[in-house]
């Protein structure tokens, strides 16, 4: 089965912060109150981050 991992498309995103509350890996931070990060050693691809994601920036893609 392939794996998914979260991607940002960070010149969108707000920094709200919405994906952070709902991870349960930990993955994601605000670099400089600018935009989210994701952590793919951590990221675990469940999709809740993209599920909150208010402005639709987040998404999941297949690697390997």
């Amino acid at each position: 089965m392939a794996k998914r991992k979260a991607i940002v498309t960070i010149h969108d995103c707000v920094a709200c912060g919405c994906c952070i509350k709902v991870c349960p890996r930990n993955a994601i931070s605000i670099s400089s109150g600018i935009h989210a990060n994701i952590n793919q050693d951590l990221c675990v691809g469940c999709g809740k981050c993209a599920k909150e994601c208010p402005a639709s920036v987040i998404v999941l893609e297949v690697i390997g």
